[in-house]
């Protein structure tokens, strides 16, 4: 029913809307209202979460995990033509703050940017929020015209940056003697003042350039894998590896529109709690479907740059992963060491691995130790030891404890008779420790 007036918007598995090229979110609502008193036949979504960002304005419905009826949608910030200001009155103060806009529709009331005609929308904030603060930035906004950004960025990166070249070379004088030298310091450094004027002019200008990084960042990733599908079986090793150093390079650019406490208020750690797990998924898939928490801690942070958040932040965001039922999970080990993994993974997959690893000749003979099994199965040293102790706790592994640490062995036990201990059989894993310790 809603499809019918407003664009559909896009969510991840998490609940989390799916971005547009360079645009960042502002600010988060929960429980508003959306209608429209204009138009009988406009759908009137109530109590959802609505995100303003600097291209749109969304609406989700407050639980995105169960199925529903009603779907996500968003109106764009281009197709508003006027946004009314707030009347203060005795009869405003009995009841929820509204806040009204008009944009542009076709003649079936479906909201677009070339529409003929207008239609008022109506948005009814029943939370415990600041209206006048959001009101402020769904203004600046509407103002800012982010979505024409890009446009205005590719044409004057065609035309007028090659005439304001041939502009400037056609000024300089030539450098002469001492004066010339002097004169040319005195331009570097005006040059450069202007420069970190500009950049270091206010938040916003030091923002809108680290955008502009992001947006390259992905125009380049999508030029790789452009670039991956049309490579032929004949492709040099050397840009193969050029191309992998790319990727990883790209991946540390960051999260275009990180969740911060300004944006969301008090939906913070449910919306940090969606990002994250969106965020976490290439990083389990290269770890085999389990990573230590203080690993993502750190990926995680350095993909948010200068915003920053907190071990506890951390902590609580992935705690609320079983309200959102999400595709990963917390999981705690006896020893208290803390990962995140894949519901759909299973340790059997790993204990397999290990009894491969641990029936070796070496390793009948001399044990494993958590570095070997790190490098067997590419973790941390910390999480194969947890893995070891599993195996442990399962029963496929023996510990021995010495000054020089934890070695684990290959349970021989199940495979002796109580009633005879000296009987060897010609196959299993008894025989053959028998034979590796009897070679060396």
């Amino acid at each position: 029913m809603a499809g019918n007036f407003l664009p559909v918007a896009k969510l991840t598995a998490n609940g989390r809307p799916v971005l547009e090229s360079g645009e960042v979110e502002c600010s988060l609502l929960s429980t508003v209202d959306l209608s429209s008193e204009d138009l009988p036949a406009f759908p009137h979504l109530k109590s959802g979460l609505l995100i303003l960002t600097t291209h749109r304005l969304l609406w989700l419905p407050s639980d995105t995990n169960t199925p529903s009826i009603i779907t996500a949608v968003y109106i764009p910030l281009s197709t508003i033509q006027h946004i009314f200001s707030t009347k203060k009155s005795i009869k405003s103060m009995f009841h929820s703050p509204r806040i009204r806009f008009q944009v542009s529709t076709t003649p079936e009331g479906q909201v677009s940017e070339k529409g003929l005609k207008s239609l008022v929308i109506t948005l009814v904030l029943r939370g415990k929020m600041d209206t006048d603060s959001f009101l402020g930035k769904f203004w600046d906004a509407w103002r800012g015209r982010a979505w024409e950004a890009s446009g205005l960025a590719t044409e004057s990166g065609s035309g007028s940056g090659s005439r304001e070249v041939s502009e400037s070379l056609a000024v300089k004088m030539p450098v002469v003697g001492v004066s010339g030298i002097l004169r040319k310091e005195q331009e570097m450094w005006e040059s450069t003042d202007k420069s970190l004027q500009d950049a270091f002019q206010d938040l916003n200008a030091l923002m809108s350039k680290a955008k502009e990084m992001v947006v390259l960042a992905e125009r380049m990733r999508l030029k790789l894998l452009s670039g991956s599908n049309n490579q032929t079986s004949g492709t040099n090793d050397d840009d193969m590896g050029t191309k992998e150093e790319m990727q990883d390079w790209l991946l540390s650019v960051g999260i275009a529109s990180p969740v911060t406490k300004e944006s969301a208020g008090a939906l913070y750690h449910q919306q940090l709690s969606r990002q994250l797990a969106d965020f976490v998924k290439k990083p389990l898939e290269r770890a085999g479907g389990m990573i230590n928490l203080i690993d993502i801690y750190c990926l995680f942070n350095r993909a948010r740059g200068t915003e920053l958040i907190s071990p506890d932040d951390l902590r609580q965001a992935c705690s609320l992963w079983e309200k959102f039922d999400t595709p990963v999970m917390l999981r705690k080990f006896d020893s208290g060491v803390m990962v995140i993994q894949n519901k759909t993974h299973s340790d059997d997959e790993v204990f397999s691995r290990i009894r491969s690893f641990v029936s070796k000749s070496d390793a009948l003979r001399t044990g494993i130790s958590a570095s070997d099994a790190a490098m067997t199965l590419g973790v941390a040293p910390a999480m194969a030891k947890e893995y070891l102790l599993a195996a442990e706790g399962k029963g496929l592994l023996c510990r021995d404890v010495s000054p020089d640490g934890f070695r684990f062995y290959i349970n021989l036990f199940p495979e002796i008779s109580p009633d005879d201990r000296y009987l060897v059989k010609d196959h299993g894993i008894y025989s053959m420790w028998i034979s590796a310790v009897s070679s060396s």
